[in-house]
């Protein structure tokens, strides 16, 4: 097994398969979005041709959603897998928010949830799309003054809640919408199916990844991710790679791997924050280059899906520092293409 290989083709770094931004966050289930500016890209690159223009088309019309969900933590997920997501995942999120909460010594009581979250409901469906600066004028209005952090917890309790999800993308400034606006109603299915479902998206998009892996990514117990996969049935498969047990679905895509390209990966890409494990890709030494133990992820260069520098999305001319091995000007050159066409 060539599990660098592997992941490169599953996550569709490498040979995509699709041409839509919908399909590629439908394929992952659900992508970590903590730069707001850099989330498009993570989708993008992982298309035949990648367009700036066509995730913003996605985006606004709300067939991709952008809200707290897994870990408490920003995701993208499609519009005809937020409902269901949301059902699995939202108690969990909401706990690991409430111990936040209770770290940063701020109480905040059930009626105080309700009559905040009626104001920022009335202000979305007022305006369609607004921003937090939107939000902090319809409470001034009615005399209601917070800090930012409070009000941040208000409006995360309400994604979580379904209550709002992402307005129209900016260039800079996240913007939110009244679900009802955005998504479809969908019909409750049954928690076994959930499970299914969320455990097939996973391993789909990760593999080869470990058990660890998928309760670390879902913000899942244990329990509730071996019957997941337990519920794949004989769809999905175990390999042992360096001592480790791996998991494989049996439709897993393993040819079309070719040397000498770089990637360049933007920070909290799913290439690394989808495994609680990251060895595989980021040789140990170097793991303060790509993340801090504050869960602060850089933008990171791979090459042959090893993570072997940094690069600066954000400048004019390509600038990248690599501390392992001596760079390809020309495939480096090639990669700096493709993100300034997508741009």
């Amino acid at each position: 097994m060539n599990p660098i290989a592997i992941r490169l083709l599953n996550q569709q770094l490498i040979v995509p398969q699709f041409s839509d931004p919908v399909q590629v966050v439908s394929h992952m289930g659900a992508m970590q979005a903590q730069e707001y500016r850099m989330m498009r890209w993570a989708v993008e690159m992982r298309t035949r041709k990648p367009s700036a223009r066509a995730f913003k088309k996605a985006f606004d019309s709300g067939r991709i959603i952008r809200l707290h969900l897994m870990r408490g933590t920003w995701q993208l997920v499609s519009a005809e897998d937020y409902w269901w997501l949301l059902d699995l995942c939202a108690p969990k999120a909401m706990a690991v928010t409430r111990g936040w909460m209770h770290s940063n010594k701020i109480t905040i009581p059930d009626e105080e949830v309700m009559a905040i979250r009626a104001i920022l409901a009335q202000t979305a469906a007022d305006h369609g799309s607004v921003t937090k600066e939107d939000f902090i004028q319809a409470l001034a209005a009615k005399d209601i003054r917070m800090d930012d952090h409070r009000l941040s917890y208000h409006i995360r309790m309400a994604e979580m809640s379904g209550t709002l999800c992402s307005g129209d993308l900016l260039p800079m400034k996240a913007t939110y919408a009244l679900t009802a606006d955005k998504v479809r109603p969908s019909g409750k299915i049954e928690r076994d199916e959930e499970l299914m479902r969320i455990a097939r998206k996973y391993f789909q998009s990760h593999q080869p990844a470990t058990l660890e892996d998928f309760v670390w990514w879902s913000g899942l117990n244990v329990s509730d991710c071996r019957k997941g996969i337990a519920l794949l049935g004989n769809s999905i498969h175990v390999e042992k790679y360096q001592g480790r047990e791996f998991y494989l679905t049996d439709d897993c895509r393993t040819r079309g791997f070719r040397k000498g390209k770089y990637l360049l990966i933007p920070p909290y890409d799913e290439y690394l924050i989808g495994y609680k494990s990251r060895d595989i890709v980021l040789p140990k030494e170097h793991t303060h280059r790509a993340h801090n133990n504050s869960g602060i992820f850089q933008p990171i260069i791979a090459r042959d899906g090893i993570i072997c520098g940094n690069w600066s999305p954000f400048k004019d001319t390509c600038q990248a520092a690599f501390f392992s091995g001596a760079p390809d000007t020309t495939a480096l050159h090639s990669a700096w293409q493709t993100y300034q066409q997508y741009l």
